[in-house]
């Protein structure tokens, strides 16, 4: 065996992740003229990214590892984040006039971590009666926690035959109203362990989580369904559209191309916030001409 000090004896070390991070020379001023800051996640890197301004006028970003973080919700108060095996609850312990540092007016503290096991979880979503809800991806259905057991099955879609940990339709999107779940996403209605592998390009559907009944079908991936001035929203991830449903007529309005994979979604004053990551391999997004 070589020596420890010969010459290419030592094994080459694994390069530390670094995140590079850069913004629209506006950006700052975007989020200071909108009154509003940005959370959210990168389940590759395993990163919480907090994004503000500054009284100065200038960006701050705060980040913090959590391994595979991905559902992230909140309001003023509290931020709900998934992790690989815990669902963690964040509190805000400013008061109304305190300021952290003396610039911060929201300081997120951790004060709860429910172990769930690794569940694969996505969105979340808070009920009617404060009853945490969650995309149990890897068991096709929607769960809450338990004190007892990792999780407690809620819903299910009409097309899954039972629970099992196979990822069958890859559930991933919730939307809530009036604090009961009412739509999801899925990217397939297979019912076989990684079944929607082999239906990316066009399986996917939007399910009513009350009625059963499939709102929209034939999509890419969908993701991110959210309930906003009376109609649905969601990503149709695979093709790169931020699209819109109208409720009663079930027709679909792409409404703006993103070159990119698209994973979460906002809406403050007029204004949509969607989260865009890397093409999947091999995957090159164009907009379709319109007609």
């Amino acid at each position: 065996m070589p020596r420890a000090d010969a010459p290419g004896a030592q094994a080459s070390q694994p390069q530390e992740m670094q995140t590079q991070i850069s913004c629209s020379r506006g950006f700052p001023q975007w989020l200071a003229m909108n009154n509003c800051s940005l959370a959210f996640t990168s389940y590759q890197s395993g990163q919480l990214f907090l994004v503000g301004v500054l009284g100065n006028g200038s960006l701050s970003l705060h980040q913090r590892n959590f391994v595979r973080a991905m559902g992230l919700i909140g309001d003023d108060q509290r931020l709900l984040l998934a992790g690989l095996a815990q669902i963690w609850r964040f509190e805000n312990v400013l008061g109304p006039n305190e300021r952290a540092n003396e610039q911060f007016d929201r300081l997120y503290v951790p004060r709860r971590g429910q172990t769930v096991s690794d569940l694969d979880v996505h969105e979340l979503g808070i009920d009617a009666a404060g009853r945490l809800l969650f995309v149990n991806t890897k068991y096709s259905c929607l769960a809450t926690d338990s004190v007892v057991h990792s999780f407690k099955p809620v819903w299910r879609p009409p097309y899954i035959s039972k629970l099992a940990p196979e990822d069958r339709c890859h559930l991933n999107g919730l939307a809530m109203e009036n604090g009961v779940p009412r739509f999801v996403t899925s990217v397939s209605t297979t019912d076989i362990v990684d079944g929607w592998r082999n239906h990316r390009r066009d399986g996917g559907v939007i399910v009513d989580v009350q009625t059963d009944e499939i709102m929209a079908e034939g999509l890419s991936m969908p993701h991110s369904p959210r309930l906003h001035q009376g109609a649905l929203w969601f990503l149709d991830s695979g093709n790169g559209y931020l699209t819109r449903l109208d409720r009663e007529s079930r027709k679909r309005e792409r409404v703006a191309f993103l070159p990119g994979f698209l994973r979460g979604l906002s809406f403050h004053a007029g204004h949509a916030a969607v989260g865009l990551s890397r093409p999947p391999r091999g995957r090159i997004f164009r907009a379709e001409p319109a007609g």
